[in-house]
């Protein structure tokens, strides 16, 4: 087997854990979610001023609903579903149904939508994508089930994500402690694969900081975000390779304490039928957020 081949299957995700973690944690997801509310928030701000009108919309990944609940604020005329491959995540989104708001809740894994083809204008998406090892495949049912024209909008995180805790444990054991995120031009191809037109994305970063190691792994712990992948340590992670990693760890302390960083990317494509323009994704793409807006406001043919 080759060191690729091998490396591959080391990191790939395990669907039935991506379930199990985050319907576990849906209780304490909200109050542990910080980075992840900004860069909800971020994203819903992405449609401002964009010239949509959705019948139907879908919050895939939804979590506890509150995006979903958001979009519906946004578009009050439409329906909006909300699907996500945790149950209890969905249990919790009903929190944020209302009567005269409703919303509607599935569970549905991302690379297999029980919804028909062309059933949404807008498919919205934050912080799922990275749970998915193999984006061609998601982004093929989002096609399938996109109108043509119609809106993908999304965020995931990048490679450099957990970069200091994945640093931390390379020096401890070869094992996989940390999820391996898809970069920026990796997430564009596939776009352009599944046959999104005008796909356009920007990076941002993030640094938070935390108290010690325990306390950063608590907070993965309580959204849900454990390592599932298929080459990770099944047996409980020793005293002296936990004590190890945390050494490794201080050596990066700052003032502020000890800094984890997130990459995130954000991204928006055109469902097939939307133009018959395809933008080539240049090594160097990395547009600035006037140029991310000015993009989704363009009036579409």
């Amino acid at each position: 087997m080759s060191g690729d081949v091998a490396f591959l299957n080391a990191h790939a995700l395990e669907r039935r854990a991506v379930a199990r973690a985050f319907h576990r944690a849906s209780h304490s997801y909200e109050s542990a979610a910080r980075l992840q509310t900004t860069v909800r928030e971020e994203l819903l701000s992405r449609l401002d001023g964009v010239n949509l009108a959705p019948q139907r919309v879908l919050d895939l990944g939804a979590g506890t609903g509150i995006a979903t609940a958001r979009l519906k604020q946004r578009y009050r005329k439409a329906q909006v579903v909300a699907a996500d491959i945790a149950p209890g995540m969905l249990h919790e989104a009903r929190r944020h149904s209302r009567f005269w708001r409703p919303i509607r809740r599935v569970a549905a894994d991302a690379l297999r939508l029980p919804f028909k083809a062309q059933s949404f204008d807008l498919v919205f998406s934050s912080l799922m994508f990275q749970w998915c090892d193999v984006p061609d495949l998601a982004f093929a049912e989002v096609q399938r089930v996109l109108k043509p024209g119609g809106l993908l909008l999304f965020s995931s995180f990048g490679p450099e994500t957990l970069r200091e805790l994945r640093q931390s444990w390379a020096g401890v054991d070869d094992a996989v402690h940390v999820n391996q995120f898809i970069d920026m031009l990796d997430l564009g191809g596939a776009l352009q694969r599944a046959g999104f037109a005008e796909p356009v994305l920007d990076v941002d970063r993030h640094v938070l900081s935390y108290a010690d190691a325990p306390a950063l792994m608590h907070e993965l712990k309580a959204i849900g975000a454990h390592n599932v992948n298929a080459g990770r340590q099944r047996a409980l992670t020793g005293r002296h390779r936990f004590s190890r990693m945390v050494a490794a760890y201080e050596a990066l302390r700052t003032p502020a304490g000890l800094p984890a960083t997130y990459e995130v990317v954000y991204a928006a494509a055109w469902g097939a039928g939307a133009s018959a323009t395809r933008a080539t994704i240049a090594p160097e793409t990395a547009m600035s957020l006037d140029s991310f807006t000015a993009a989704l406001r363009r009036p579409r043919p």
